[in-house]
Formats: C-alpha cells, sequence, structure tokens
C-alpha cells in the first residue's frame, strides 16, 4: 500500500491618558492618604501625549474588554470569599490555573504522546520512501534536487495523513499557549489597573485603598514595590526550575531545542528585575503562577495522574519519574560540581 501511495505522490508537480486620576491628585494625595511609593511611570506609562501617540495601544488594551473581565473575576473573588486581597489574588490564580490550564496541560500532553508514538511509524515510512524515491529518480533521470524535493513533499504529505487519522497534530499543542499567555496579560494589566487607581470602585471604597493594606508579611501594600526583592527573586528561581525540569525530561535534544532553553532561562532571569519595578500585587500573581505552573508539571509526570487523564503510554515513559527527575537533577548539578572542586 506504501509503494502505491509514495508512486502517487512520486509525479513531481497617541499617547495614553489615565483613565481615573485627575490633575488635583497627581499634586496630593486626598484625605492625607499616604502617597504611592510606585515611579511615575508605573502610575502612568506615558504622560502628556494626545490620544494619537504611541501610547494609546496600552491604554485600549487596558480599557479592553478581556481586562474588564479579569478585573470583574478578582472583585468577585475578593467579595465572594471575604479575603483580603492577598488570598483572594491566590484563590482566583488558583482557580484558574485548575479550571482553564490544567485541563488544557492534560490535552498538550495527551496529544504529544500520539505523537510521539507514530515515531516509529514515521520513520519507517522515510526510510522506505527514501528507497522508493532513489528507484524513481534513477528510472526517470531526476537531478539531486528534484528528487529531494520530491521526498520531502511526499513525506510531508504523508505525515499529514497520519497526524489527521490519528487525530493528534502537533498545532493543537499548543492550544495552552494560545490561551495561557493571553490570560497571564489581561490578569496582570488588571491588578495594574487596580493598583495604580486605574479602574473603578467596590462599595464606595476605591480598590487601590484597599490593595495597600491588602497585603501580608513583609509586602503590606499591594500597591507598592517589594523592596526587599523577595517576591521577584522568587519570580525568577520557580521560572528557571520549570525550565530546568522540562530540560531534564529532554534526551538528545535538537540544535533549536537547545537555543530556546537558553532563551527561556535568559527570559527568566530577565523576569527578576522587571518583576522589581511593578507593584507587589502582580509579582503575587506572578509567583502564584509560576508555582502552579511547576505543581502542574510535576503533577503531570505522575503515572496516576496521566492515566486518570487518559494520556497514551510512550516508551519515554517512566514507573518512578520523580526518582528519575531527582537523579537527573543530582547528575547534572550536585555531581558535576563535586568533580569540578
Amino acid at each position: 500500500m506504501l509503494c502505491r501511495l509514495s508512486v502517487r505522490w512520486l509525479r513531481p508537480r497617541p499617547a495614553l491618558q489615565v483613565r481615573v486620576l485627575d490633575p488635583s491628585l497627581a499634586r496630593a494625595p486626598a484625605g492625607g492618604a499616604k502617597s504611592s511609593a510606585l515611579p511615575v511611570w508605573a502610575v502612568a506609562s506615558v504622560s502628556a501625549v494626545g490620544p494619537s501617540g504611541a501610547g494609546g495601544w496600552y491604554e485600549a488594551l487596558a480599557t479592553s474588554a478581556p481586562v474588564q473581565g479579569a478585573e470583574d473575576v478578582l472583585l468577585f473573588a475578593h467579595t465572594a470569599s471575604g479575603l483580603p486581597w492577598w488570598g483572594s489574588i491566590l484563590l482566583t490564580t488558583v482557580a484558574l490555573r485548575g479550571a482553564v490550564t490544567l485541563p488544557l496541560a492534560a490535552y498538550q500532553h495527551y496529544i504529544l504522546a500520539k505523537v510521539e508514538n507514530l515515531q516509529p511509524e514515521i520513520k519507517n515510512i522515510a526510510r522506505h520512501l527514501n528507497q522508493e524515491v532513489a528507484v524513481r529518480a534513477q528510472q526517470l533521470g531526476w537531478s539531486k534536487r528534484v528528487a529531494r524535493l520530491t521526498y520531502l513533499k511526499t513525506m510531508r504529505r504523508l505525515v499529514s495523513e497520519l497526524y489527521v487519522r490519528d487525530n493528534c497534530h502537533p498545532f493543537k499543542a499548543t492550544v495552552l499557549v494560545w490561551i495561557q499567555l493571553p490570560m497571564w496579560i489581561f490578569m496582570s494589566i488588571a491588578l495594574r489597573n487596580f493598583s495604580t487607581g486605574a479602574a473603578h470602585s467596590e462599595a464606595g471604597f476605591s480598590v487601590q485603598e484597599q490593595l495597600t493594606t491588602g497585603g501580608v508579611l513583609w509586602f503590606h501594600d499591594l500597591t507598592a514595590l517589594d523592596s526587599t526583592w523577595i517576591l521577584p527573586v522568587s519570580v525568577g528561581v520557580i521560572n528557571l526550575l520549570i525550565v530546568e525540569i522540562f530540560a531534564l525530561q529532554k534526551l538528545g535534544k535538537s540544535r533549536f531545542q537547545m537555543c530556546m532553553t537558553y532563551f527561556v532561562r535568559a527570559v527568566s532571569v530577565l523576569m527578576i528585575p522587571i518583576a522589581a519595578t511593578v507593584p507587589s500585587s502582580i509579582v503575587l500573581y506572578w509567583l502564584c503562577s509560576s508555582f502552579m505552573g511547576l505543581s502542574q508539571n510535576l503533577l503531570l509526570r505522575s503515572p496516576r495522574f496521566r492515566q486518570l487523564c487518559r494520556i497514551p503510554l510512550t516508551k519515554l515513559d517512566s514507573d518512578t519519574p520523580y526518582k528519575d527527575l531527582l537523579a537527573a537533577f543530582h547528575s547534572k548539578f550536585i555531581s558535576r560540581k563535586s568533580r569540578t572542586f
């Protein structure tokens, strides 16, 4: 059948304007309230620029329906739970991660497992097709370029047919990114709007005023920066840990995968100084989201959970994934360090 299929395909063919703050508030806080510890750019990214300026896109995003929806979700969680704002942020993050991103992550692993199980069949097709192309090229007098292009075109089509047959096109595995990244952005901007006062009030009190006393431990004021850098550094460390866990489970990475790993590492480190320049409410959300991401990655390694999600078994799966992870971590970081000394 492969021969008939392949022979059939072998034939060559304006600027930002702050929407709540008024000039009087910029001069002196009303009622003797404590002035914000945020830098000026955090309160208003761009000032004294017309509506058609460069900051207009951010103003449009900050007042968009998705961001307002994120604000409503946060307000609902705060009102319904009765928790302080730090607890409401954590609750909202856990709920969104558990209800939205965890099922999508399980679906991503389901698709990737089916793709992985197709690899032996794809390699077998590639081997036979390569032989058939060589025979046809000799019979028809094709040049190496024509033979190569014919092989690639036919191989792409046959692999696509396999993906359709098993309903596991790799693009489906990217759904998580297209949902998770916008949600992260909308929630971050919603919290920025709350922290700078660019949002509606709740029960007659400004959300910004509530956030000034809605923190815990060393970050009591969620509208201020974390001067200790504990939250920003924690965000960077957890993100790096997620990257390293992902890197440890990939053996024989391609050059592109290696470059992407180094790129994500650099982004994780860069997030530390960025997180040090935004309100603590946003950094708290980033920290909780990253921690949930780490927990989600570890959970999806569990054989029982994968079986519960009906994720197909692959030859790369292990019965002791956590022991293997600790052994790989020890071999890469601890043993290498001891050998250095």
